[in-house]
C-alpha cells in the first residue's frame, strides 16, 4: 500500500510541472504586453526584426504588417529607441526622420547665420490727451451763472474767448469798495494817505480775477458791472461742463475743463524683448486704421515709463504727435511702428520658430536625420527673419518647412516614452 501511495504522489508532482511551466510562460507574455514599446524596441535592437505600430493608437504593436484592430489604419514601421536616448525641453524628444519621409512631408532646413537686421517693431497704441495741456476753469467767488457761452462738451474755444458771466454779490461789493477808495483819494488833500487802502481794494479785485480793463474803467469813474466775465485760459475743446445756465457755483469750484489737442500723446505698449531697442528721442510712425492707410503721422518718444504694467506685463512708451488739424482724437486705437537701425546679429527664418506663448522652440538638424528640439530666446524681427539671442550657434541648421509635423512627432515619441517608463515602474513595483 505504501508503494502505491508513493506512486500516486509522484504522478501528482509530475502533473504540476506542465502547469508551472505554463504559468511562467504566461507571466513572461504578460510582461511583454505590459511593456509593448520596450519589448518591441528590444526585439528590434537585438534581433534586427522590424516592429509595426499604429499611428493613432501607439499601444498597438505587432511583428508583421497589417491593420490596426481599433481604427483600421495601416501599421507603420517603428523608428527604434532614439527618441528615448535624447530628451529635449519638457514634453519633447529628439526624433529621427529618414530621407524618404523628409521628402514626403516637404521638410526644409535653413542655416543660422549673421545678417544685418533692421526691421520694425510694431506696438499697439492709444491716443490720449497730453496731461500738460489740460486746463481747469475756476472762479474765486460764489455766485450764479447768468450767461453760459461754453454750453456743451466738445465745443472748441480760443484763448481769451468769453466762457460765462457770473453774478456775485461779493464781486459787486469789491468793485464798489475800490470805486469809493479811488474817489476818496482823488478828493483828498493828501492823496498819499489813501494809497494803502486803494491798493488793498485793487488787490482784492485782482484776486477775484477781475479783468484789467474793468479795473481801469473803475479808476476812471465808471459804475461797477453786474457780472464777472470768465475767459478761456487757453485754446482747446471743452471736455467737462459742471455748471448750467442759472446754476450756482461755489468759490474755487471747477466749472469747466479745457483740453488743448493741437498736440497729443500716444501710449505704445512695448514687450520686454523690444524695450532695449526703443529710447527717448526715437522716431516712429503712427497708423490709425480709422483714418485710412494714407494718414501716417510722424512722432517721437518723449518718455519711457519706469515701471512695467502688472496686468499686461508691458512697458509704456509715450510719444508726442503734432495735431494742428485735430485729426487725432483721444482714445483712438492704432499701431506705432518703430524703425530700427541695421546691425549684424544671428538670425534664422521666422518660420522656424514654434512660439507657444510661453516658450520658443526650434528643431535643429544634428546629424543623420536626427532633429533635436531646442528652446531659444529671440529678439527683434524683420524681413522674414528673427534675431536669436540664446540657444543656437552660428552654422547650425534648423527646420523651417514642416516644423509643425516634426513637433507633433516629437511630442508623440515623448508621450510614448513617458508611458513606457510609467508602465515599467508599475510592473517593477508589482514584481517587488
Amino acid at each position: 500500500m505504501s508503494e502505491q501511495l508513493r506512486s500516486k504522489q509522484n504522478n501528482r508532482r509530475l502533473g504540476l510541472v506542465p502547469g508551472i511551466i505554463l504559468g511562467i510562460l504566461l507571466g513572461m507574455g504578460t510582461v511583454w504586453l505590459i511593456r509593448p514599446k520596450q519589448a518591441a524596441m528590444a526585439a528590434s535592437g537585438e534581433t534586427g526584426q522590424k516592429m509595426y505600430q499604429c499611428p493613432m493608437h501607439p499601444q498597438i504593436i505587432q511583428e508583421h504588417f497589417g491593420g490596426c484592430p481599433i481604427c483600421g489604419m495601416d501599421l507603420v514601421i517603428m523608428e527604434g529607441n532614439q527618441s528615448l536616448m535624447s530628451p529635449g525641453p519638457e514634453g519633447l524628444v529628439t526624433v529621427q526622420i529618414d530621407t524618404q519621409r523628409q521628402q514626403l512631408i516637404g521638410l526644409r532646413t535653413a542655416i543660422a547665420e549673421e545678417s544685418s537686421l533692421g526691421g520694425e517693431i510694431h506696438s499697439p497704441a492709444r491716443v490720449v490727451t497730453a496731461e500738460n495741456r489740460l486746463y481747469q476753469v475756476t472762479v474765486k467767488t460764489s455766485g450764479y451763472v447768468e450767461k453760459l457761452y461754453a454750453d456743451f462738451v466738445g465745443k472748441p474755444v480760443k484763448k481769451g474767448e468769453l466762457l460765462l458771466e457770473l453774478y456775485s454779490p461779493e464781486f459787486l461789493t469789491a468793485q464798489r469798495e475800490y470805486s469809493v477808495a479811488v474817489s476818496a483819494q482823488k478828493a483828498a488833500s493828501d492823496p498819499a494817505r489813501w494809497n494803502e487802502l486803494v491798493q488793498a481794494a485793487k488787490r482784492r479785485l485782482e484776486y477775484l480775477d477781475a479783468p484789467p480793463t474793468l479795473i481801469k474803467t473803475l479808476e476812471e469813474g465808471q459804475e461797477p458791472v453786474r457780472r464777472l466775465q470768465v475767459f478761456a485760459p487757453e485754446s482747446g475743446v471743452i471736455t467737462a461742463r459742471n455748471v448750467i445756465q442759472g446754476g450756482f457755483t461755489g468759490s474755487s469750484d471747477v466749472v469747466l475743463e479745457i483740453a488743448d489737442i493741437s498736440v497729443v500723446w500716444v501710449l505704445a505698449d512695448l514687450y520686454k524683448q523690444d524695450v532695449a531697442q526703443v529710447k527717448v528721442g526715437s522716431s516712429a510712425t503712427l497708423e490709425i486704421p480709422a483714418l485710412g492707410s494714407r494718414n501716417k503721422l510722424k512722432g517721437r518718444v518723449v518718455f519711457m515709463d519706469p515701471t512695467v504694467d502688472p496686468k499686461t506685463r508691458t512697458l509704456k512708451a509715450r510719444l508726442e504727435f503734432a495735431n494742428p488739424s485735430g485729426l487725432l482724437r483721444p482714445e483712438m486705437l492704432g499701431e506705432v511702428v518703430f524703425e530700427m537701425e541695421d546691425r549684424p546679429v544671428l538670425t534664422i527664418p521666422i518660420d522656424a520658430v514654434l512660439d507657444s506663448g510661453h516658450r520658443k522652440i526650434v528643431f535643429v538638424d544634428v546629424t543623420m536625420g536626427h532633429f533635436e528640439p531646442r528652446e531659444i530666446e529671440t529678439g527683434r524681427s524683420g524681413g522674414g527673419r528673427i534675431e536669436v539671442l540664446d540657444g543656437l550657434e552660428k552654422g547650425e541648421a534648423v527646420v523651417t518647412r514642416a516644423a509643425f509635423l516634426v513637433d507633433s512627432e516629437s511630442r508623440l515619441q515623448a508621450a510614448l516614452a513617458e508611458l513606457s517608463r510609467k508602465l515599467a515602474e508599475k510592473h517593477e513595483g508589482g514584481e517587488d
